[in-house]
Order: C-alpha cells, then sequence, then structure tokens
C-alpha cells in the first residue's frame, strides 16, 4: 500500500517544478494570447494568434559575451523574431528562455508592442516568470 500512495504523490523537489501562466490581448485590432511554462531558471513564452508551433528559439546568458547565446531549434531560419525576443528576455531575466513566437509578419510595430506587452506582464507578475 505504501508504495501505490508514494506513487501518486510528487517529490517535495519536484513539487511546483512548472507553472503555467496564460494572458491575452488585442493589439492592433489582433487578439494576441500568451502562454508562459516557468520551471526552475528557465521559461518557456509561447505567443501567437492560433495554437500553432511554427518556431522555437533558446537563448541564455553566458559569461563570456554581453550578449546572451541564442539558437533557432524550429522554423525558417530567416525569420529571427524569435531568436531575438529570446535573447533580450534572457539578459532581462538572467535565465534560459525559450521563445516560440508565431505571428505573421505583416506589421512592423506589431513585434514591438507584442514584447512592450511581455514586459509588462513581466513587471505585474514577476513570479510567474
Amino acid at each position: 500500500m505504501e508504495v501505490a500512495e508514494s506513487a501518486n504523490s510528487l517529490p517535495e523537489s519536484c513539487e511546483g517544478a512548472i507553472s503555467m501562466h496564460n494572458f491575452s490581448e488585442k493589439i492592433l485590432e489582433q487578439v494576441i494570447h500568451f502562454h508562459v511554462m516557468k520551471m526552475r531558471e528557465c521559461f518557456f513564452l509561447w505567443v501567437g494568434t492560433t495554437p500553432v508551433l511554427n518556431n522555437l528559439a533558446v537563448a541564455m546568458s553566458s559569461r563570456f559575451d554581453s550578449v546572451p547565446l541564442s539558437t533557432l531549434v524550429l522554423g525558417d531560419t530567416s525569420d529571427t523574431t524569435s531568436n531575438c525576443l529570446a535573447q533580450r528576455l534572457a539578459k532581462k531575466t538572467g535565465k534560459q528562455v525559450f521563445v516560440s513566437y508565431n505571428i505573421p509578419r505583416i506589421e512592423s510595430n506589431l513585434t514591438l508592442l507584442i514584447e512592450n506587452r511581455i514586459k509588462k506582464e513581466m513587471e505585474l507578475q514577476p513570479d510567474k516568470f
């Protein structure tokens, strides 16, 4: 019986290891959805209008350079939006950051407005990142 009970409970080191936070905002007549998965010393940020994962970038700080290292794990290498956003968020937070930015490049101003909304949410709810 003891084995069955312990199999259903998580060890203390795993409790709260991943937390999720969702928010949405209408920006330039488009409803943009944000999904954050916070993990230990890193977080994953998904941004999009529809539930797709077209790309994924990761960035992290390095002791060898002031600009965080980044790479595109999945997606079109000609679109650097996820890479750049991951770098800026890694620099701001000091954490490893995974970003999936799934917004078509229609309006150049949209990316800046989305990044500002992310930063606002980070200020309002820093424990979620």
